[in-house]
């Protein structure tokens, strides 16, 4: 089965089993956002771990010292993430809303750079590849948008790959890209009828290779799979809860069924079993 057919497969599992279930959706989406937010962070850097990110988001105190940037990263980053989970009816892709979604992200980090695009002389680099000129930005994010809302025929997670590659290839901003450009992920699959998805930290170093694939060839296919398998299991996930069954780890699943923990773990990753990620633990519903 191709991964697109077994993504509507799942999308219409979920809408059969999500019904007059709002209460448990919310909790998910909730229990969610530290994830999101450790996740995006530590792929740009942040030396914060899961167990701190949750720990500033419900304001306990830390058993070491964080710089002020990384408290306002974690919380900021937070505001955006639910804001997109609550608002998404109301927003349009638009240059408007980038630049509301960027202030919120950098205020109290950077106030000089917080909400606007980059502008002369005001250019980025990520490892050798140079982003368009600052003059450039608002025509090629026009752009994007246009051939996004044109691309209805494409199947979702090649609208979203390319997008995401689009707009990261764009970089617009100062700083802040990569967490904006994941937030928009989600609220264009939130916006479609589609569940959230989370890219890993793990999955870092084949993320950056879907960059470079993109810059070099043109192309989007690790991006694809990489966003493919998190739809796979962002619907795993939510389907193991929707539809009751008791949610062990891998390894107890394993020792239950005899099965090899290493051959799951495999077939985990591929998204063929539906297991699916929580807290770094893989786990599956039975």
């Amino acid at each position: 089965m191709s991964i697109y057919k077994k993504i509507e497969e799942l999308r219409n599992r979920y809408y059969n089993a999500s019904s007059g279930k709002e209460n448990l959706l919310t909790l998910i989406l909730e229990a969610e956002v530290a994830e999101q937010v450790y996740d995006s962070n530590a792929i740009e850097n942040s030396t914060l771990s899961l167990d701190e990110t949750e720990k500033i988001l419900l304001q306990i105190d830390l058993d070491r010292y964080i710089n002020e940037r990384e408290l306002f990263e974690a919380r900021n980053l937070a505001k955006v993430v639910s804001y997109i989970d609550i608002k998404f009816e109301e927003r349009k892709l638009n240059l408007d809303f980038f630049l509301f979604l960027h202030k919120m992200l950098i205020s109290n980090i950077r106030n000089d750079i917080a909400g606007r695009f980059r502008k002369e002389n005001e250019y980025v680099r990520v490892g050798s590849y140079i982003a368009p000129a600052p003059s450039d930005v608002e025509n090629l994010l026009a752009d994007m948008i246009i051939k996004y809302h044109s691309s209805n025929s494409i199947n979702i997670i090649k609208r979203i790959a390319i997008q995401h590659l689009t707009f990261e290839s764009i970089h617009p901003f100062v700083d802040g890209n990569g967490r904006i450009g994941r937030v928009l992920n989600n609220f264009l699959l939130i916006k479609e009828g589609y569940v959230p998805i989370n890219i890993k930290f793990i999955d870092r170093k084949k993320y950056y290779e879907a960059f470079r694939e993109f810059d070099l060839e043109g192309k989007s296919f690790i991006m694809e799979e990489i966003v493919g398998k998190a739809l796979t299991g962002s619907y795993h996930k939510r389907l193991a809860y929707l539809e009751g069954k008791k949610i062990i780890t891998l390894n107890e699943y394993g020792k239950r069924n005899n099965l090899s923990h290493s051959n799951l773990i495999n077939k985990a990753k591929r998204q063929t079993i539906e297991a699916f990620m929580e807290k770094g633990i893989w786990k599956i519903g039975q």
